[in-house]
């Protein structure tokens, strides 16, 4: 039997995002950014909109959780699970929205630091997403949220 174009039950391709920046500080520190709560609030949030909370538990399995706050003053949660931990190298976790306390669509986010001439190269990829909307919008929130993070580790070597 033929499927039917509009078959919920289709698999469609996933899509992904990949962004490469180059940090001005050493791989510990741009790795600190990542997972300290008091830098993510400085930087891991687009223009305009704040991280008042994060909290996580930052080892294979360990469970993350950050609000983000909008201009308006809307508050948006959002969750995951590491999966992959080491040190100053790479971060894998799960990345989901959610609604009333319940999870949203999951995806798959990976960092990786490497050394680089001028500090260090972060290659950060997301995939998974459920359409390509979103992986728009996630590139773009993430580009914002980058820019923070390059001019954070200016001001503080």
């Amino acid at each position: 039997m033929a499927q039917r174009k509009n078959n919920p039950t289709r698999k469609t391709a996933p899509g992904s995002i990949v962004i490469a920046r180059i940090l001005a500080a050493p791989r510990a520190l741009a790795f600190a950014a990542w997972t300290k709560p008091a830098h993510l609030k400085q930087w891991s949030a687009p223009h305009g909109f704040t991280i008042p909370a994060s909290k996580g538990n930052l080892r294979a399995g360990g469970k993350w959780r950050a609000c983000l706050v909008s201009p308006q003053g809307e508050k948006m949660w959002l969750s995951g699970v590491y999966r992959e931990v080491v040190k100053d190298e790479l971060l894998v976790f799960t990345h989901a929205w959610e609604g009333d306390g319940v999870g949203g669509h999951e995806t798959l986010v990976t960092v990786r630091f490497e050394d680089h001439a001028r500090g260090t190269k972060m290659t950060f990829r997301q995939s998974g997403f459920d359409s390509p909307e979103s992986a728009v919008g996630h590139k773009s929130g993430w580009t914002e949220c980058f820019e923070r993070l390059v001019a954070l580790l200016i001001k503080h070597p």
